[in-house]
């Protein structure tokens, strides 16, 4: 919220609309503000770093850790957008669009898509912290990494427009299923596996 009302001074000058979110400002129209784009990436960088140091406090092999990541992630960002609705009324609906993440490309997709993955990533660690850790093979593994890498495509999918001052093309509602899809099989096969 504070980079969109910093923005707009930029969004006026370029011509686009000061209350909306895309299209982006294009990187040469920043000028002096190319600055806080810059800290903003900076800080999008040590939240994913504190949340690893926070996992890796509470973890003694890597699935705990990865559970621990998981849980604090999944209630980091269903936290950011309650936060948003209580404080701001924003977003007006689940299918509002909103600018995700900035590493390595810009992120975009309607809010409903990330609070699903961020429910998925709650429950999951709260599983895996909860139940006796017990290695699981490779299946599990592959579905788990598969899905979440086509999980990342889904959102990263228009990163090239979004980049170049335009509006995203359609959310790939398909690509994200999948992703979520394969990594509840995933899941779901590790937890039979305990």
């Amino acid at each position: 919220m504070y980079l969109r009302n910093l923005s707009e001074p930029v969004r006026l000058a370029a011509g686009l609309p000061p209350g909306e979110l895309f299209p982006l400002v294009k990187m040469t129209q920043l000028g002096p503000y190319l600055r806080l784009v810059r800290i903003e990436l900076g800080r999008e960088a040590a939240t994913l770093i504190m949340l690893a140091a926070i996992a890796l406090a509470v973890a003694k092999t890597f699935e705990g850790w990865l559970a621990a990541f998981s849980l604090a992630f999944g209630v980091w960002d269903l936290a950011f957008y309650a936060g948003l609705k209580f404080l701001i009324g924003w977003p007006a609906s689940f299918l509002t669009w909103d600018l995700l993440f900035l590493l390595p490309v810009p992120w975009s997709g309607p809010v409903l898509a990330p609070v699903i993955v961020a429910a998925s990533l709650a429950a999951g660690g709260i599983a895996g912290l909860t139940k006796t850790p017990l290695r699981v093979g490779w299946l599990p593994w592959t579905l788990l990494v598969l899905g979440g890498a086509i999980l990342l495509a889904s959102f990263m999918w228009d990163w090239q427009p979004v980049v170049n001052g335009a509006v995203p093309g359609p959310f790939p509602w398909g690509v994200f299923a999948a992703g979520e899809i394969l990594g509840a099989l995933g899941f779901l096969r590790a937890v039979r596996a305990r």
